[in-house]
């Protein structure tokens, strides 16, 4: 787990689509420079960083060795990815509630949704807010 730098960060931001399929003819380029901290961060004081180990969120783009921005000051809700704590050991999964029935729900059809059984603790530990992954 990482906390996060509450300073500003600031990186240029090219103001033009770039485009993913045919390439687009030449645009205004303008450029300005934004705060990563301000487009990513939410809650200063309550974000934190986890690089994620394991495969079960494959199916939404969360992979192993990625590093997951989880904010513990948004109130889950149904749908949500969250980071759980299960019997003390952390997970990643979509939050499930609809009144009594709590699931976890792993996005990776290797894996079957976590029902809380007797006895089990489920703590929330903070909503995933974003995914960071290495692309090379």
């Amino acid at each position: 787990m990482y906390s996060i730098i509450a300073r500003p960060f600031e990186i240029i931001l090219f103001n033009a689509g770039i485009s993913a399929g045919f390439p687009s003819p030449a645009a205004d380029y303008a450029q300005k420079r934004i705060d990563l901290t301000q487009k990513l961060i939410l809650n200063t004081e309550a974000t934190y960083l986890f690089r994620v180990a394991g495969d079960s969120m494959e199916g939404i783009g969360i992979y192993d060795g990625d590093t997951i921005i989880v904010d513990r000051a948004i109130v889950p809700a149904s749908n949500n990815i969250v980071l759980a704590i299960v019997d003390e050991e952390f997970t990643v999964k979509r939050f499930f509630k609809r009144g009594q029935v709590v699931r976890l729900l792993p996005e990776n059809p290797k894996y079957k949704p976590m029902e809380l059984r007797e006895g089990q603790e489920l703590r929330i530990w903070g909503v995933v807010t974003y995914n960071l992954r290495k692309l090379y």
